[in-house]
């Protein structure tokens, strides 16, 4: 698609949050491999600046960017669309894990998952939105996860935070479609990036398990590499898809959970009952 709407991907302007590492350094290859300019902003900016500098085509810049602060995210989506005159693609990507048990939780590790995860996005939707209603066209790509409609003991902040993506990706798709403009989410599954061993870069795994047995139990579930999750998510992206569930068979979690609730609980727990033993077998006496 070209001409004075929503390209994809020649020719588009794209942001990606969280594009140092992982799913947001994927899709930005992704984006470029396929004719977008990407800007990718991070609160890692020499890695940001590392990133961009790999992309073909010389079609990468880099924005040193903390998505907890709201002017920054305003400046950043400001500033590209003055040097771009568009802007056709915010992925609000970046994403950290708050790893254990909800009792060892503090009041910081429940804001920061907040603050990154799902005020980010909300930044990026207050940034972006207004400017794309204005042009006429744009796609806002929030990154969620499975973990949104699944229950995530050991994980309930990152499972909360990502519950409220995909109700504000869904409420948002219906207002923009008068608009315009398209909002998809995006629901990875497991993929093999850090935060599978530490929470993300700037998260934290509380009482958890060394990583040589974290590896042995996210490798059950067939973790996907970033650029195969990028390839497909972009595929879904230009074909507008609401909801987006990559790999293909977490779709069936999904369902289940969506049909029997108690079922999907009574599958999961006795899995959390064997962590729970194997966290205190590792425990130091």
């Amino acid at each position: 698609m070209g001409g004075e709407g929503l390209r994809t991907y020649q020719g588009a302007v794209a942001i990606v949050t969280g594009a140092a590492s992982g799913i947001g350094a994927a899709l930005a290859r992704g984006l470029a491999a396929r004719g977008a300019r990407v800007v990718l902003a991070d609160r890692d900016a020499e890695r940001a600046c590392a990133e961009a500098a790999r992309l073909p085509g010389g079609r990468g810049e880099w924005r040193a960017l903390d998505v907890r602060d709201a002017a920054a995210v305003e400046t950043v989506v400001a500033d590209t669309l003055a040097a771009h005159g568009r802007l056709d693609y915010l992925f609000s990507n970046a994403g950290i894990a708050i790893g254990g048990e909800a009792l060892s939780f503090t009041l910081e590790d429940w804001h920061d998952a907040v603050a990154v995860n799902l005020l980010g996005p909300v930044y990026g939707v207050a940034a972006a939105y207004p400017r794309m209603v204005r042009q006429g066209f744009g796609h806002i790509v929030n990154t969620a996860s499975m973990a949104a409609f699944l229950a995530t003991p050991l994980a309930a902040p990152y499972g909360a935070t990502k519950s409220g993506v995909v109700a504000l990706s869904r409420a948002l798709r219906l207002e923009a479609e008068a608009h315009g403009v398209r909002v998809s989410v995006l629901c990875p599954g497991v993929i093999r990036t850090p935060i599978l061993e530490n929470g993300g870069r700037y998260g934290r795994l509380r009482a958890f398990l060394p990583p040589e047995e974290q590896h042995v139990l996210w490798d059950r579930l067939r973790p996907m590499e970033p650029d195969e999750l990028a390839r497909r998510s972009l595929d879904q992206v230009a074909r507008n898809r609401p909801v987006i569930v990559v790999p293909s068979w977490w779709r069936v979690l999904r369902l289940l959970n969506g049909v029997s609730p108690r079922l999907a609980d009574a599958v999961a727990l006795p899995q959390l009952r064997a962590i729970r033993e194997r966290i205190a077998r590792a425990a130091p006496r």
